[in-house]
């Protein structure tokens, strides 16, 4: 398994299911696919899993999940991070080179009337349920670490200041902060 392959099995799942903005419903169907593959694959697919999140770990998309799910703990990050992943590749490679792009998303936009927060703890399991339903087992101890990089700290600032959010992404603020 590789980082190709991952966004191979996250394409086929949103393909696969009914709603592909439906992160749960996304999450779910991977697992389902990366179950019916060998243990050994699925073990190495916790490693390329994370790998592909710690991408995403950066403050700027942590002050667009903040702005658009109105606060972002620590863990809501990381749910933030699987809803992002569920939305496949494209979107993903976009969000991470400007996550103000996020208001480009058309349930983004709708969210900001609705209220609507994007998490799904379940995109970070994928690779630990599918393990489970595939051999009755849970994943090793040691089949994976994650590595977070450095934040930077041009953005290490207080996202409930508006105005500088409203600087830094602004039209994700124009939809959230008005």
């Amino acid at each position: 398994m590789n980082e190709t392959a991952l966004w191979s099995l996250i394409a086929q799942a949103r393909s696969t299911v009914p709603d592909p903005s439906d992160s749960e419903a996304v999450a779910a169907e991977a697992t389902t696919l990366l179950a019916a593959r060998p243990p050994s694959e699925i073990v190495a697919a916790q490693q390329v899993l994370w790998d592909v999140l710690v991408t995403s770990y950066t403050n700027p998309l942590w002050a667009a999940a903040y702005l658009i799910n109105g606060g972002c703990s620590d863990d809501g990050f990381d749910y933030f991070r699987g809803w992002l992943l569920t939305q496949g590749k494209e979107t993903h490679d976009a969000v991470l080179a400007s996550p103000d792009s996020l208001a480009d998303l058309p349930a983004v936009i709708e969210a900001a009337e609705s209220g609507e927060e994007f998490e799904c703890e379940a995109a970070l399991s994928i690779a630990w349920d599918a393990h489970i339903k595939a051999t009755g087992m849970q994943l090793p101890q040691d089949a994976f670490r994650i590595r977070y990089p450095e934040l930077d700290p041009d953005w290490d600032f207080d996202f409930d200041d508006s105005t500088e959010l409203a600087a830094r992404l602004p039209r994700l603020a124009a939809l959230f902060l008005t």
